[in-house]
């Protein structure tokens, strides 16, 4: 009897590591040995062609002392704080709206999760063209019904670029958050409202006592997938605003792309990969912590 027992469990936990194997490889292969990869690189001077020299921690060193990096680091936190509460509110109030039933509401979620499928590359050309100096619809529109007088560039100059970016990005991303945050909205047990209800709470007690506190994890996550999301932009920038004017909407993966495989400095351009990767993982920490529901 313990020898059946014994080979069934063994088979169960055989069919534990067969089910978990993939994922296991896929990020093995994907980050584990990267990572690694980085870490060894950045401890060299690596260029494209002629031997490696070991440097120790130089990179690092000069990275920290590099104001373009510093720079590219203080934009892009300017960058994350400004798009992940704008695209979570707009998220949030969509998920409120569309978490009640009312006629279209299925088109309308398809319509508002359609530019979450659309590649980052395709959506910056769509707003590229909308914020057009010359031919732009938003131009167009703001000129005609009198809020301006000229075009404006939008491209141009990084107070105006920086916002209108992350207009685009909150286009583009609060459709993904939306549906989190209405999975969550559903997932609530109708009789926890029900009993609030007999209890005399009102639709505001209900909402601040019972959905914010049921759905906070939920909340914690969509702040951090944005977050990491922002810090790691750089598509939406190459292509919108090419780091101009003055390189003052340059990202900080922007820089490292630059540094990387335009001045074929590899091994500096891993230093700073691991600084971003280090300085990603405390914030996440640090959100997650922030968010964590207090009962755990």
């Amino acid at each position: 009897m313990k020898k059946v027992l014994s080979s069934k469990q063994t088979i169960k936990r055989l069919s534990n590591v067969l089910f978990i194997a993939p994922l296991l490889v896929i990020n093995i292969t994907f980050f584990v040995i990267p990572f690694l990869k980085a870490i060894y690189m950045s401890l060299f001077d690596w260029k494209i062609l002629g031997d490696k020299a070991f440097i120790g921690l130089t990179n690092y060193i000069q990275a920290f002392q590099n104001q373009k990096f510093i720079n590219s680091l203080i934009f892009t936190g300017k960058y994350a704080l400004l798009v992940t509460p704008m695209l979570f509110i707009v998220a949030f109030i969509m998920a409120l709206l569309v978490n009640h039933t009312f006629k279209g509401v299925g088109i309308f979620r398809t319509i508002y999760f359609l530019p979450v499928i659309i590649s980052m590359t395709t959506c910056a050309n769509i707003w590229l063209w909308i914020y057009n100096e010359l031919y732009g619809v938003l131009n167009y529109i703001l000129m005609n019904i009198g809020l301006i007088s000229k075009p404006i560039a939008w491209m141009k100059d990084a107070s105006i670029s920086l916002p209108a970016v992350c207009v685009m990005i909150t286009w583009k991303m609060s459709g993904f958050t939306m549906l989190m945050l209405l999975a969550a909205f559903q997932a609530i047990d109708e009789q926890t409202y029900e009993a609030a209800k007999i209890d005399g709470a009102n639709a505001v007690q209900k909402f601040f006592r019972i959905t914010l506190p049921i759905i906070r994890p939920t909340i914690g996550l969509s702040m951090v997938i944005s977050l990491i999301g922002s810090v790691l932009a750089f598509e939406q920038f190459r292509i919108m605003t090419k780091g101009g004017p003055s390189s003052s909407t340059q990202t900080t993966v922007f820089y490292i792309y630059e540094t990387s495989f335009k001045n074929f400095k590899f091994g500096y351009g891993a230093a700073m990969s691991i600084i971003l990767l280090v300085i990603l993982a405390v914030l996440s920490y640090f959100q997650f912590k922030v968010m964590k529901d207090p009962s755990e």
